[in-house]
């Protein structure tokens, strides 16, 4: 209607100015994350996307659990819908249109019946084949099916004949099939400025369902992503999220910027949020054994891993790597967390070293620490760095305490031939 009828039906009203390319950017996005339900979806500008559901009934437990899904889903990204199912695409997006939630499998009479109550204005005819059928006293898809198609033909032209053969049946009606970007890049208009990270979480969940739904239909998952702040006069703040491996669960990714945006301070009030994944990458699921504790899955402690990174950051949370080089002190480094290297063969030795060696006491030429110290046969002789002036020679000794703790220490080789503490086992 007139902007000047709705004012005076509504003297508060809202209007918010269209804008065509953000709808497509819109439906886009949606038949992208449609293929998390099957690989087949069709665009049908400005607001209607078709899917091929045939091949994905079993999967998804048979077509009212299906279709409750996807609506279901759908609504959680906050869009209201209307779906239809028919034997053809035409035919499901004109039941669609007229009343939504209608399912039609029989392609011959129930489908003819179903189609037949159909307002006419549910379909696409232009203004003067519109005209021109109110003419003649036609207003639902039925009367038009009750005329001669001859003379339907002469008056309104072939094309209308065949988009009723199509949506019948009669006519095949190829679809064209969406192919979505490489590249995943949303954004959400919020409704007003906001000021607190946590009134943000709920836009930035509404663009992680979308990723979720988007990486599950081509079968990928992310290892990096960019949350984008948008501030006034376009400033962004970029919070970048990093995963130990590509993901792909919503709930994962959505904790892992909880986390993140938890000691994050806003430079300004937000108008606007996006999310970017620069790379999408192949996505392999894994099984999981039946009978497995928790702790006993990769997942788990890759979850922590990242949990750890969004909390503390990346540099924080180092692995440790064993290097070959005798010399304890220099025997490991740090690396990113989780990468396989080759072992070095080593003597028993702990994990735990003190920052340096500590001098022990000797009494009667035995070490004392908190009492003698009780060595265990064995020893290991090391002498090495000659070459780069950091040389040792020093034999290495298991002891126990009266405590029966368990200390690694040494004894000089060289000098004053003392004894030392060098590491504590667990």
């Amino acid at each position: 209607m007139a902007v000047v009828a709705a004012r005076a039906l509504l003297d508060d009203l809202r209007l918010l100015a269209r804008d065509s390319s953000r709808e497509r950017v819109a439906l886009e996005q949606l038949a992208a994350w449609a293929m998390r339900y099957t690989s087949m979806v069709s665009l049908a500008p400005p607001q209607a996307l078709l899917l091929e559901i045939a091949g994905s009934l079993k999967l998804f437990g048979g077509l009212e659990r299906l279709s409750a899904q996807i609506q279901g889903d759908l609504r959680e990204l906050g869009y209201g819908v209307a779906t239809a199912v028919a034997p053809t695409p035409l035919a499901a997006l004109w039941l669609a249109r007229n009343q939504g939630n209608s399912a039609v499998v029989e392609q011959k009479r129930a489908l003819t019946q179903a189609l037949a109550t159909i307002p006419l204005d549910h379909l696409d005819l232009d203004r003067s084949l519109r005209k021109s059928v109110r003419g003649m006293g036609v207003r639902v898809l039925g009367d038009l099916l009750r005329l001669p198609r001859d003379g339907l033909a002469r008056r309104l032209g072939r094309e209308l004949l065949q988009d009723l053969d199509r949506a019948l049946g009669r006519l095949p009606d190829p679809r064209a099939a969406f192919v979505p970007p490489l590249r995943f890049h949303e954004q959400i208009a919020l409704p007003a400025e906001v000021e607190e990270v946590e009134a943000l979480l709920f836009a930035i969940q509404r663009l992680v369902s979308g990723l979720a739904g988007r990486l599950q239909g081509c079968g990928g998952g992310v290892q990096q992503l960019e949350l984008q702040l948008i501030h006034r006069h376009e400033r962004v703040t970029s919070v970048f999220i990093g995963l130990a491996a590509p993901a792909r669960d919503a709930v994962r990714l959505l904790e892992l910027m909880r986390e993140r945006m938890e000691h994050l301070s806003l430079p300004g009030p937000v108008t606007e949020v996006g999310l970017v994944a620069e790379r999408v990458l192949p996505f392999a699921e894994s099984n999981r054994d039946l009978f497995a504790r928790h702790g006993e899955q990769e997942e788990d402690w890759l979850a922590l891993l990242e949990r750890l990174h969004a909390r503390m950051g990346e540099e924080a949370v180092r692995g440790l790597y064993a290097v070959a080089e005798h010399r304890p002190e220099r025997a490991w480094c740090d690396d990113v967390p989780g990468q396989a290297r080759a072992v070095p063969r080593f003597a028993a030795r702990p994990v735990w070293l003190l920052p340096a060696p500590l001098p022990l006491e000797a009494r009667r030429d035995r070490p004392w620490f908190h009492g003698v110290l009780e060595l265990e046969p064995g020893r290991e002789r090391i002498e090495s760095g000659w070459w780069d002036g950091s040389d040792i020679a020093r034999d290495y000794f298991v002891a126990r305490n009266p405590h029966g703790v368990r200390l690694w220490l040494f004894r000089e080789l060289r000098g004053a031939r003392g004894w030392y503490l060098h590491g504590i086992f667990g």
